[in-house]
């Protein structure tokens, strides 16, 4: 794959990641529901897209394309050469590696650390006496609870990942390049994301609800067996 191609992949990726609210599992920290209402704004997509836009945009020239990728070598290059010397020595690949060893294990423990803490809650929610212990009437409500939540939130739309927010972005891609040029600019971008955004906002309040979210991707699941069947009906 050349690197425009790579280059305009990032991009759909971009685009299939910050569109994806259809498939998104709720809850995710990497969303674009800021607050965690469940909700998605206008305003709140704006802004996740825009960070990935951004990201991206390596050079900051308003577009995505192949010179970005360039501009991302030179980041990475510049980030080992710490003297600003033009060469990178051993020594500074070598504190380079123990410095993102040290970010690995810093993140690593701040994620035992969590883990904990939801342990902890967990088991105070269990505990509903608050004796120390969890007796079978307190697991057995706690399922109770479970069931009954399950049942009202309905079935959870499965994420996508990384490999189908590629493959939507792609599809998105196509419309988005509007010139046509393997490029993608901001305003090509912000518009791809808007008609996305109003397609899922079904009743065009400014806000994805997850009764929309649910009912889009009950949408795109039935458009994508219909493609499906189509091909192989050919």
């Amino acid at each position: 794959m050349n690197k425009i191609a790579l280059t305009l992949s990032a991009a759909a990726l971009a685009l299939g990641g910050a569109t994806a609210v259809l498939a998104q599992q709720e809850g995710s920290r990497h969303g674009p529901d800021a607050n965690g209402d469940g909700n998605v704004t206008r305003a709140e997509m704006a802004a996740h897209a825009g960070a990935m836009f951004d990201r991206l945009d390596a050079n900051g020239d308003g577009r995505i394309d192949a010179a970005d990728r360039e501009a991302r070598k030179a980041q990475r290059f510049a980030r080992l050469d710490a003297d600003g010397d033009g060469e990178v020595t051993q020594a500074e690949m070598d504190a380079h590696r123990a410095e993102r060893r040290a970010k690995m294990a810093e993140r690593r423990a701040e994620r035992a650390e969590k883990r904990e803490e939801r342990r902890t809650e967990r088991f105070a929610r269990l505990d509903t006496d608050g004796s120390g212990g969890v007796s079978q009437a307190e697991m057995q409500a706690a399922r109770k609870a479970r069931s009954e939540a399950r049942g009202e939130r309905g079935t959870r739309p499965m994420s996508h990942g990384r490999r189908g927010g590629r493959m939507m972005g792609m599809a998105m891609l196509r419309g988005a390049d509007a010139d046509g040029d393997k490029a993608i600019t901001r305003a090509e971008f912000d518009a791809a994301l808007e008609r996305r955004f109003a397609r899922s906002d079904a009743n065009g309040d400014g806000t994805i609800t997850a009764a929309e979210r649910k009912a889009g991707h009950e949408a795109m699941r039935e458009r994508m067996k219909e493609r499906r069947a189509a091909r192989q009906a050919d």
